[in-house]
């Protein structure tokens, strides 16, 4: 069994989990202030894009370390 398939599909979990607790914060905070539904989306985005940033360069990595070893 290769490794590599492990370790991306522990990363894709780990990405899924880390997404669903910040929408679900996200919702949690714009029923609460509904006023800050824009300032609280724009502060979601940006931790979605970094959440799925921090999954490619991972990938990345794991296809690198396929190709070299």
């Amino acid at each position: 069994m290769d490794l590599t398939i492990l370790a991306l599909g522990l990363a894709v979990m780990g990405v899924s989990i880390g997404e669903g607790l910040l929408v679900s914060s996200f919702l949690r905070s714009a029923g609460r202030q509904p006023e800050m539904y824009n300032k609280l989306r724009t502060g979601m985005m940006l931790g979605v894009a970094f959440i799925e940033g921090t999954f490619f360069v991972l990938l990345a990595m794991a296809i690198l370390f396929k190709i070299i070893f």
